[in-house]
């Protein structure tokens, strides 16, 4: 069984991601565009926790056959840890790739974590948990790794901090980064200052429980005979509780995606219930399935489009036009030249992003209509 309304969201999501990855180069951004500082939840907050919800979604139904008690065969586990070591390798390459107008990878300073390995290892372990634990049990463990993250983050004293001191060098999941992984390794930007990682090994933890909430879900839509508006507005309402309890928890545990907090799962968890439930409906349920191909043509080669995306925006912000007190990226001369110089630096660095989706909607399309679907 495929959900066409899944492949929608995927594409929401990654044209999502692009939009806001390509418009928070700028100086200027409209705040939707940008990350929260530190704690808070913007849209772009957003896009990140439902690229993994949808990973958890589509797991429960490629995994489906093994919920009956059908013992995994050795080629199962060699698929997902396939998939996770190929995602991490990806990742590890965009982190390593283009400095200074040249190709170098330097692995003393290379940064370890990023987007697309926490992709990879909470796909892995929640291919584990889903192959292993019963229903039941899975819910059991979701809400033990929020609740011990919770735990751990807020009471357990970090030298030189003490407890509950939730700053980029302060917090206990920083401290834990330090300690598996050398400072050389951890992130530079963002003020982090190899002190930590937003898309830190420790915080990869609650991020598993992301993945795991979309699992959920799929396991609903999977028991339903026949797509109607019940199910939809089921999934409306544990989207709204998730929200509630999200809102709740953000008093003594604050959202935040760089720490990647369980009132942030919660919220973030949320809003993606509910936008798979209007996908669904209007897709699956009411076959408007033609007002929304744009997004699914996106969705069916989400990471190969992210990838080259990430890849574009490395390329046209490392290169120099010109040399010494002249020189100035790709990016920055078409961005002051072609869009801000007459729209102004926020509208500018909008249309630049805008222009720079449609374009790769053009190369989703080129792969849909040859059928060249890049799976990973």
């Amino acid at each position: 069984m495929r959900l066409v309304s899944l492949d929608v969201f995927r594409g929401m999501t990654i044209a999502a991601m692009i939009l806001a990855n390509m418009a928070g180069v700028a100086d200027n951004v409209y705040a939707p565009l940008n990350h929260a500082e530190w704690h808070g939840c913007t849209f772009t907050d957003l896009v990140f926790p439902s690229f993994l919800f949808i990973v958890g979604v589509a797991m429960s139904f490629s995994l489906a056959k093994y919920h009956t008690g059908e013992k995994p065969k050795k080629s199962v586990y060699v698929s997902i840890f396939k998939r996770t070591i190929i995602l991490c390798i990806l990742g590890l390459f965009l982190n390593g790739f283009w400095n200074k107008g040249v190709w170098t990878f330097n692995f003393e300073s290379l940064r370890f974590m990023g987007v697309l390995q926490r992709i990879g290892l909470t796909y892995c372990f929640a291919s584990l948990v889903v192959l292993h634990l019963k229903p039941k049990y899975q819910w059991i463990l979701a809400a033990g790794l929020l609740v011990i993250y919770w735990v751990t983050m807020m009471y357990i004293p970090v030298p030189d901090h003490g407890a509950g001191v939730l700053t980029r060098e302060g917090n206990f999941g920083a401290f834990i980064d330090r300690l598996v992984i050398s400072k050389p390794h951890l992130y530079k930007g963002d003020g982090f200052n190899y002190l930590g990682d937003p898309d830190g090994l420790y915080s990869t933890i609650p991020a598993i429980v992301s993945v795991l909430f979309g699992v959920f879900a799929g396991e609903w839509l999977k028991k339903q005979q026949e797509a109607n508006s019940k199910i939809s507005m089921d999934l409306v309402l544990f989207g709204l509780c998730c929200l509630v309890l999200g809102i709740m928890w953000d008093a003594i545990f604050p959202m935040n995606k760089k720490l990647w907090t369980s009132s942030y799962v919660l919220f973030t968890s949320g809003w993606a219930l509910l936008v798979l439930a209007g996908c669904y409906e209007m897709v699956e349920v009411r076959l408007k399935k033609d007002w929304f191909k744009p997004f699914e043509v996106m969705g069916v080669n989400a990471i190969a489009l992210f990838v080259a995306s990430v890849l574009l925006i490395k390329v046209t912000t490392k290169t120099q036009l010109g040399t010494g007190d002249n020189a100035i990226s790709i990016y920055n001369w078409i961005y002051e030249n072609v869009f801000a110089s007459w729209s102004g630096k926020l509208n500018g660095s909008l249309l630049f992003a805008l222009v720079t989706l449609l374009l790769w909607y053009g190369v989703a399309v080129v792969m849909y209509q040859k059928k060249w679907f890049i799976k990973v």
